[in-house]
């Protein structure tokens, strides 16, 4: 099937074997075949690229001859595909099946960077392609969604039938910035608005959009909960973390450097001290109770800050977890959000809403980063997540770290695992 592309749109070619979004991400466990065995690196493999799939349970690599999936807890590589005809420089998991969205990169690929190709590694065969006229920057997937970013612009696709259903204009954006909530019954994506430090907000469920004005600066990065309902972000200064909600727009939060000390917040929202110096920030990571944040930088150092807040009033694991109806997902009003989320929120799923309901947080418990681990500079490293107070990192230089932090204490985290899952000298940031 070929669909004939509108002005500005994509070029769309499926193939039969695609999968329905009910059988999207299912699996327990990666379906990507038989791994290969005891792989010995060549000098010439690059790392592209390292993303997290969505629950930060696994990583994909990007090399200049394929692609690699390695499990995080424990570490474990779980499969790659080595490729004598290029590399990818975007690989995107959709959490643990094996469905996959890359890209072409690197500097003999013979797969073109302005061409999505969506790779079913169970059957061994590209199932769809989406092509573009300017090189993609990004690809973002959720089990009903394909988003793929361009520079100006970001696509929305049914995963289904890769029917285009949104266009949406953007401030220039190489970096390709983009992120999606997770929860399958709240569609919320963040990008660049229209102008210089801005963010759009789009609540695609409640058919609403927000536009925060959230730095001076162009942003650097941003992460969303997995609900949505929460923003952090960081501009290219690198001095300043805000925290934002995503219904209303209102900063809740600042992580700041003592330099800017001298700029007053506004009411309601609180100051955590990052450092002294300009960064640039490489990622943003809240934990999923939304209780601790962590930001790794070129400083060389993967920063946490604790989030605990005391919350007044109804604590949301009391209310029913009945779905909501129809009705509900149309409402545009902050009054919906109980029910929104109360079927999906996790462990604690009264965390990422206590700031949603007009109660303000007591207090954060240090002005300092709470936690800290110490990494190369210069060398881009991204951080999540793990389970039990820990930090996973992963870096451009092909290292994998995990290190434990104490809840109570803080201070200089233990590392518990290094692993160098790309042995090559190339190191690009």
């Amino acid at each position: 099937m070929t669909v004939a592309p509108s002005p500005m749109s994509s070029i769309v070619s499926t193939s039969r074997g695609i999968l329905s979004p009910a059988r999207l991400g299912t699996c327990e466990s990666p379906h990507f075949g038989q791994s290969e065995p005891e792989f010995n690196d060549s000098d010439e493999t690059e790392l592209l690229s390292v993303s997290w799939n969505q629950d930060c349970g696994c990583f994909a690599a990007g090399t200049s001859c394929g692609f690699r999936i390695y499990n995080c807890e424990p570490f474990k590589e779980t499969f790659r595909r080595h490729l004598k005809c290029g590399g990818f420089g975007i690989v995107e998991m959709l959490f643990r099946c094996n469905i996959l969205a890359l890209v072409g990169g690197g500097a003999n690929s013979q797969y073109p960077p302005n061409k999505v190709m969506i790779w079913d590694d169970h059957q061994s065969r590209c199932i769809g392609e989406l092509s573009f006229r300017s090189d993609i920057r990004a690809v973002k997937l959720r089990r009903d969604r394909i988003v793929v970013v361009l520079e100006h612009k970001i696509y929305v696709y049914n995963f289904m039938d890769l029917k285009l259903l949104h266009q949406i204009e953007t401030v220039g954006n190489p970096r390709g910035l983009c992120c999606l909530s997770h929860h399958s019954n709240t569609f919320v994506l963040a990008c660049p608005g229209l102008h210089r430090g801005q963010v759009r907000i789009e609540h695609f469920g409640l058919k609403m959009t927000k536009f925060i004005n959230a730095h001076d600066s162009h942003i650097a990065c941003f992460t969303l909960t997995m609900d949505g309902l929460l923003l952090a972000t960081a501009s290219t200064k690198g001095t300043l973390i805000r925290i934002f909600n995503t219904m209303d727009g209102s900063r809740l939060q600042e992580l700041m450097s003592r330099d800017t000390t001298s700029v007053t917040p506004e009411p309601g929202f609180f100051r955590i001290l990052r450092g002294v110096d300009k960064a640039e920030i490489y990622s943003i990571a809240l934990s999923p109770n939304v209780q601790w944040l962590a930001v790794s930088s070129d400083k060389g150092t993967v920063h946490i800050f604790s989030l605990r807040v005391r919350v007044v009033g109804e604590d949301l694991s009391n209310h029913s977890n009945t779905a909501p109806g129809p009705s509900l997902l149309h409402q545009n009003s902050s009054t919906a959000l109980d029910a929104l989320i109360s079927a999906n929120t996790g462990a604690n799923p009264g965390s990422s809403l206590s700031f949603m309901k007009g109660v303000l947080p007591k207090y954060f418990s240090s002005e300092w980063s709470f936690a800290q681990f110490y990494i190369p500079e210069d060398t881009r490293f991204v951080a999540a997540f793990g389970s039990q107070n820990t930090v996973i990192i992963i870096g451009m230089d092909g290292s994998f770290y995990r290190c434990s932090f104490d809840p109570l204490t803080g201070g200089e985290m233990l590392q518990r695992e290094y692993v160098r899952f790309i042995k090559t000298e190339n190191r690009p940031k």
